[in-house]
């Protein structure tokens, strides 16, 4: 899910870097005292999970975790996910810097819809009803984020195309595994914090 420096003509790139800086300052506006351990565990979260990558084809695949911390944080999403993107360009040479931008906003944006399309939704009925709804937000926020970044590769330029395709399929695979993890956190989170999801995020 990491677009690499180069691979993206200059107007994405600098329209996702304008778009990314908006959402990351409406964040952290929202973001809390009480909401910073949560997004600091997220960040950490979304560090690790992005650095086991598996091969598929030409291309290879990894965790997000994106749709949790959407669900969890809402638009405090934007500067937890930058901050792992950021710290993975620095340390470990994924993604690069001039494409962080983009990359902050094919991941976080996505998040933040599905906190709220799916959130609402958790904190109602029984714990294993919102474990299911978290599920469909993992799923979503993955979906999304594979839309956003084949959308970005193909307004580069057509030669762009096969890639994007090849994000679309490559990554249902791990819209399943996330649809699980998500929905199990969800569950555990229902279970020993409940208030996390019955607890205002801001819009």
């Amino acid at each position: 899910m990491h677009i690499v420096d180069g691979a993206l003509s200059n107007p994405v790139v600098i329209g996702g870097a304008l778009a990314a800086a908006g959402g990351v300052a409406k964040g952290l506006r929202s973001l809390d005292l009480e909401s910073i351990p949560t997004a600091g565990v997220l960040s950490a979260s979304f560090f690790v999970a992005s650095l086991i990558h598996v091969p598929i084809g030409p291309t290879s695949v990894h965790l997000i975790l994106n749709g949790l911390a959407g669900l969890l944080l809402g638009w405090a999403a934007f500067p937890a996910l930058f901050v792992g993107l950021l710290l993975q360009a620095v340390f470990i040479g994924f993604g690069g810097l001039t494409v962080l931008g983009i990359n902050t906003l094919n991941i976080a944006l996505p998040a933040v819809m599905a906190g709220l399309l799916f959130r609402p939704m958790i904190g109602r009925g029984v714990p294993v009803a919102g474990a299911v709804w978290g599920g469909l937000g993992g799923v979503f926020a993955i979906a999304a984020t594979t839309i956003m970044v084949g959308a970005s590769l193909a307004l580069s330029g057509d030669q762009f195309l096969p890639a994007a395709k090849l994000v679309l399929f490559a990554h249902i695979p791990v819209m399943v595994i996330e649809a699980f993890l998500t929905g199990f956190a969800v569950l555990l989170a229902r279970k020993v914090k409940p208030e996390l999801f019955t607890r205002e995020t801001a819009a």
